[in-house]
């Protein structure tokens, strides 16, 4: 029991002192679960060399407790034999047996009590891994989440306010002042045209009047020929 509490303790604590600096808690979380797997193995090969003296003792008590039973029967034989003498030292050898039966009886219980405790224990740390595994991918999935959205919100910031609206709003003013030049432009070239057909206009007024002018200078000429 005392080994299991220690191998737990220093794993809870370890982890925990990992995880106050972490950087990446899932990393973390996948070396939490590496340190309890090695734990759970280092337990598992103390169960089995608890329940390897357990079935020795048991074995030696049940192996003892059958030859008390043959020293017995000898004795009886012997008896009936008339070899008294026999009988006897099958009887010595009998109460010897049972006490070593006794002995290997009380180790064979304490060792199972020992290994059913550690039995527990031991499919006790087996939940308690397979609960921080599926705790690790609930935590492995808000993980991602929080960091998606941490991105997104990074994006949203640099995206909206300062920097793209206020290009906009910049580009939105040169296109203004261009559509201004373009309208200035315009007027100031309908004012040229107008000037430039006054200019055109008198010109062909002054052909026409030299045209008319020589007309009748010839009609005159006719007139007195």
């Amino acid at each position: 029991m005392g080994l299991f509490k220690r191998l737990r303790d220093l794993t809870m604590s370890n982890i925990n002192a990992m995880l106050d600096q972490a950087e990446d808690p899932v990393k973390m979380l996948d070396q939490y679960l590496r340190d309890m797997e090695q734990d759970l193995q280092d337990a598992e090969v103390a169960v089995a060399k608890q329940i390897a003296v357990e079935k020795k003792f048991k074995q030696q008590y049940e192996e003892t407790t059958e030859l008390v039973q043959k020293r017995e029967s000898q004795a009886l034989q012997a008896l009936e034999a008339g070899n008294e003498d026999l009988a006897r030292r099958a009887l010595v050898d009998k109460k010897s047996l049972s006490e070593k039966a006794d002995d290997y009886k009380k180790q064979w219980e304490s060792a199972k009590a020992n290994a059913d405790q550690l039995r527990a224990m031991l499919e006790e740390m087996r939940e308690q891994v397979t609960e921080m595994k599926n705790k690790r991918d609930r935590l492995q999935a808000r993980a991602q989440a929080a960091q998606a959205q941490k991105q997104i919100n990074q994006a949203i910031s640099g995206f909206g306010v300062d920097n793209a609206a206020k290009g906009f709003q910049r580009m939105e003013d040169k296109v203004m002042q261009l559509e201004a030049e373009a309208e200035a432009s315009q007027e100031l070239r309908g004012s040229r045209s107008l000037d430039a057909e006054f200019k055109d206009l008198a010109k062909n007024s002054s052909d026409i009047d030299d045209e008319l002018a020589a007309l009748r200078a010839k009609l005159k000429k006719n007139d007195q020929q």
